[in-house]
């Protein structure tokens, strides 16, 4: 299926080109996203009479992400979690735990699915280098602190 991007999509192109996906993408992600339009004349159409508005709204975008990545960048978030006393925890700390701990240090823009773990789920004490892609142009690199606390 052919699509117009609405927006810049990682690994797939930016705002204002056609590209071809496939249809499950498509129809499940990038259009229920509003990551994109089907690409018909009267799409193409409507799109260049929006461009100009849709280029702004991706530019204020991107600028907000920036500011929040020059305020996030070498953050170092510290979690507490039950462990034992070799230094595992007791479960593990997710990506969900991550951003919930940015959205309570006043970093509110922060949704589980921008974090990434490298080396999956944390499930020991220590420190960890932590991503955050807040846009597709903006990575931001962040230490957790992981402490244990005895039960």
């Amino acid at each position: 299926m052919q699509v117009i991007l609405l927006e810049k999509v990682v690994n797939l192109g930016n705002l204002g080109e056609v590209v071809r996906v496939r249809d499950g993408y498509a129809r499940n992600f990038l259009i229920p996203q509003k990551k994109a339009r089907r690409a018909t004349d009267a799409a193409l159409k409507e799109f260049e009479a929006r461009r100009a508005e849709l280029e702004k709204v991706q530019a204020e975008k991107l600028a907000a992400s920036q500011a929040l990545g020059d305020r996030m960048n070498g953050y170092q978030l510290k979690i507490v979690q039950k462990a034992g006393v070799d230094g595992r925890l007791f479960g593990s700390v997710t990506n969900a735990d991550i951003a919930d701990g940015l959205k309570k240090a006043s970093f509110e823009a922060v949704e589980k699915s921008q974090v990434r773990l490298p080396n999956g789920q944390l499930k020991a004490i220590g420190e960890y280098p932590v991503q955050v892609a807040l846009h597709a142009d903006v990575v931001v690199d962040i230490t957790v602190l992981v402490e244990g606390e005895l039960s």
